[in-house]
């Protein structure tokens, strides 16, 4: 790799240990992709919690901190495991609980801004266009470079926090202008209502294109999409497909003049056939989320709504980021559903929670209802029957506690 006279300076041990280790595992990476330079980023997005990172993980941040590991550019983390405000009620570990804290202490340490967000493009930081960036989590990765026309790849937690460490990240894949050009056409037919449809759209391109480097391009549609739609679309793609990026004709700022020559035609049929794929197992009714990714505040208004007047049977959680749980209080969102036996989760996704399973084996959870295309697909390690329903069905499971 071609390398400048500052970064020959970092590996020189010249900027401190904790920057020549990260740089030095940087041109491992930029190696093994093919990549000839490194680019300035601007912004870091990190995941880093216990349960993804393990006792391991911990001793290594905790070693990196002591080295004087510091942030050279903003750095913000994704959504966390545990919500210390109702670890007890859910019965999560009190060891790992502790642990987490301690790993918050470390980041904090190393100048990470703890944001414990999935939606930091909603509420925190918007690139760009052009803009290079070195975010972890893959959702934001493919809002990044759809929506805003930034330039990220999926950052595994060591390597984003070795961007944030050097400000740079090696040049490969989607910072590349080769790597960004639409691969397949998607025609959309469908009316796609609600946020439940976008994600089932997701469901079907990803599956039919399970690959890295394909990028649909869609068009077709009757309106611009707003940013949930947008979020639940690029989340599922992610999920399903492993895709970092989409380009939708009118709404995002490197959609193609020409479309690709493969196409697909997504309709009404297409859509229903997704909600019909799901088994209804024993018929339980008592989980209901509304989460993966956190909620915005748009979508608290909303379900707040459809709760009004209403109360849970079983079991119903909804999670945001502290941001937007904030204005929900102020707003009177957070209330109503509280009122409506909904439980909310800070900083957290569902799909994460320390000791998961162990709660789904003490709450007798079996089924998951979810709107999220993202969570019924990403959380079937923890073994529940995952069934995907719109918005407006997932508050009547949860109301009626009958499953359809």
């Amino acid at each position: 790799m071609e390398l400048t006279s500052e970064e020959r300076a970092i590996l020189a041990g010249e900027r401190g240990e904790a920057q020549r280790r990260a740089l030095e595992y940087q041109l491992e990476v930029g190696r093994f992709w093919g990549a000839k330079r490194f680019v300035p980023v601007t912004n870091v997005h990190m995941m880093g919690d216990i349960e993804v990172m393990g006792d391991g993980g911990l001793a290594w941040l905790k070693e990196e901190a002591d080295l004087g590991a510091r942030c050279q550019v903003a750095t913000t983390t994704n959504a966390r495991c545990i919500d210390f405000a109702h670890c007890d009620r859910l019965g999560q570990d009190a060891g790992e609980v502790a642990k987490e804290r301690e790993l918050i202490a470390t980041l904090r340490r190393m100048d990470v801004v703890t944001t414990d967000t999935c939606i930091n493009y909603q509420t925190v930081y918007q690139p760009h266009l052009g803009e290079h960036v070195a975010w972890g989590d893959t959702g934001t990765v493919i809002y990044a470079n759809s929506v805003f026309g930034a330039r990220s790849n999926f950052e595994s937690g060591p390597a984003a926090l070795a961007a944030a460490l050097t400000g740079r990240t090696p040049e490969y894949g989607f910072h590349l202008d080769e790597k960004r050009k639409g691969t397949f056409a998607v025609e959309l037919k469908a009316r796609l209502d609600d946020l439940a449809d976008w994600g089932a759209v997701g469901k079907l391109v990803g599956e039919s294109h399970q690959d890295y480097f394909a990028v649909p391009v869609f068009h077709g549609f009757h309106r611009a999409p707003h940013a949930d739609e947008l979020k639940h679309l690029g989340a599922a793609l992610a999920s399903y497909g492993s895709m970092a990026m989409f380009h939708f004709v009118g709404v995002t700022p490197e959609a193609p003049a020409t479309l690709p020559a493969e196409k697909m035609v997504i309709g009404e049929k297409e859509i229903e056939s997704v909600y019909a794929g799901y088994k209804l197992g024993d018929g339980d009714a008592r989980l209901v989320v509304f989460s993966g990714p956190q909620q915005s505040l748009l979508e608290m208004k909303k379900l707040a709504e459809l709760f009004h007047g209403r109360k849970v049977q079983g079991s119903c959680f909804v999670t945001t980021n502290g941001a937007v749980l904030a204005q929900s209080r102020d707003l009177g969102y957070a209330q109503a559903l509280e009122k409506a036996g909904v439980s909310i989760l800070q900083g957290v996704c569902f799909y994460i929670l320390q000791n998961l399973s162990l709660m789904r084996e003490r709450n007798r959870w079996t089924n998951m209802v979810s709107n999220s295309a993202k969570i019924v697909n990403i959380i079937g390690a923890h073994r529940f029957n995952t069934i995907l329903r719109r918005t407006a069905d997932c508050v009547e499971v949860a109301c009626s506690g009958i499953l359809k």
